[in-house]
């Protein structure tokens, strides 16, 4: 199937500079048309030719706008993998931003996260991984060792999260104006796969 998203046009970083600092109410409103064509819809374009690479990204959303600047200095799309398990891209003056997440667990959901790291070592080879390949590994962390488990675990640290995620730049190469961008997000899916893999089946369900 042809590619819809040929990139994002230099006139979009153009629009995110006029959006810089504290724009005005009536900057934002100026700038609403020009913005949802240079920056939102390239966004869409390559999240509708994401899912028809990949059906993992079928289930998604592009956010639209808000009161405040943060929104419209920042385009955000939201994949859902499995409950609380996602992908997230962000496009901004920074370029494009991947993170793949595991946040907002219940209880339940970080009890059986504990006991998956504890009876299991393969979560720390993947995030190992991860390093390896450029992505930042943090997530919410408590300052102790669950009164549950043996402070000197092998996996201590691991066993303090609460929320874990994955987080790459993926830069604002030229690349990032071709359609080049769906294979540099794709490239990074299979990177995270293992990681998202694993939540959902020890996790999310």
């Amino acid at each position: 199937m042809p590619r819809h998203f040929t990139g994002w046009p230099e006139a979009a970083f153009q629009v995110l500079l006029r959006l810089e600092g504290e724009p005005s109410p009536e900057v934002m409103r100026a700038l609403r048309k020009d913005r949802e064509e240079l920056v939102r819809q390239p966004m869409v374009a390559l999240l509708d030719d994401l899912a028809w690479a990949d059906p993992a990204f079928e289930d998604h959303a592009v956010w639209r706008y808000a009161k405040t600047p943060g929104p419209w200095q920042t385009q955000s799309a939201l994949v859902r993998l499995a409950r609380n398990v996602e992908i997230s891209l962000r496009f901004n003056l920074d370029g494009l931003h991947v993170k793949g997440a595991w946040w907002y667990g219940t209880p339940d959901q970080i009890r059986r996260f504990r006991a998956a790291v504890a009876a299991d070592p393969a979560l720390e080879g993947m995030l190992a991984d991860l390093r390896g390949r450029g992505y930042e590994i943090t997530g919410d962390v408590m300052k102790r060792v669950p009164r549950d488990y043996p402070a000197d675990h092998p996996r201590a640290g691991l066993l303090r999260h609460r929320s874990l995620l994955a987080i790459r730049t993926l830069g604002a190469d030229d690349w990032l104006r071709t359609p080049a961008a769906v294979d540099a997000v794709l490239a990074a899916h299979k990177d995270l796969s293992p990681l998202l893999t694993w939540l959902t089946v020890h996790v999310a369900t």
